[in-house]
């Protein structure tokens, strides 16, 4: 589990790349390495992957990970190149503050940067979803103005959200800026998106409770409108 805060900015120093998937290496990451263990979780952009080899010294502090085929298909680590920078965040501790919101570094899809403008020192994005597919649903009913989205990994409020453009947006204050990989991107970038995983309890929730004859809350539905009517005269 983590926060959505990130911590440190580590830096893409090999990728090696075979049929299976690719491993990366990420350098100048010394500050989130001093209580690593092998098989630990690091959301890298947002995506959660186990530390399979690590050294806190040598080239700024370097961790190994392995990328499955799945986890390239879903998040845009894949286009990541030697000398990029990425958003870094260990697995949150029983004992710190909760500050961002519920984020599982399961990373649902990729959206396009589309828009990018100043407002003040604030920095106002647009993304674009995807078109929605069978094997990919739209992520658009997760998301709604004031909510939560995790955005390579970082935990932001969203501005706005159009389902008939599939676009929402996002603004990035001074300190933010500042602080992960975002502001960087150009007009046309993907970036990694994770919907609030709270919307999705509730979607399955109320699926469950409506989606069958014998559903008891469909039945408490069905009888409050049949009385409701009834009281109309309309039955």
């Amino acid at each position: 589990m983590f926060t959505g805060l990130i911590e440190h900015l580590g830096t893409v120093i090999d990728i090696v790349h075979d049929a299976g998937g690719c491993t990366l290496i990420i350098a100048d990451s010394a500050p989130i390495l001093v209580d690593c263990h092998i098989g630990d979780s690091i959301a890298v952009n947002g995506a959660c992957l186990t530390v399979t080899e690590f050294d806190k010294e040598l080239k700024g502090g370097w961790f190994k990970v392995w990328l499955a085929n799945e986890t390239l298909d879903r998040t845009d680590l894949g286009e990541r190149k030697v000398g990029d920078q990425v958003n870094l965040e260990r697995a949150m501790g029983a004992h710190v503050r909760f500050g961002g919101h519920f984020v599982q570094a399961h990373v649902d899809t990729t959206a396009t940067l589309v828009d990018k403008k100043a407002d003040g020192a604030s920095l106002r994005l647009l993304f674009q979803l995807p078109e929605a597919a069978p094997e990919r649903p739209s992520l658009l009913p997760y998301l709604i103005p004031k909510g939560y989205v995790a955005i390579d990994g970082t935990s932001l409020t969203l501005t706005s959200v159009d389902d008939a453009s599939r676009t929402f947006g996002v603004m990035l204050i001074t300190h933010t800026q500042d602080k992960i990989t975002l502001p960087k991107k150009p007009i046309g970038a993907k970036v990694n998106i994770e919907a609030d995983m709270v919307g999705k309890f509730v979607e399955k929730s109320v699926h469950a409770a409506l989606g069958s004859d014998s559903a008891p809350l469909r039945a408490l539905v069905e009888k409050i409108v049949q009385n409701a009517l009834a009281e109309k005269g309309l039955t």
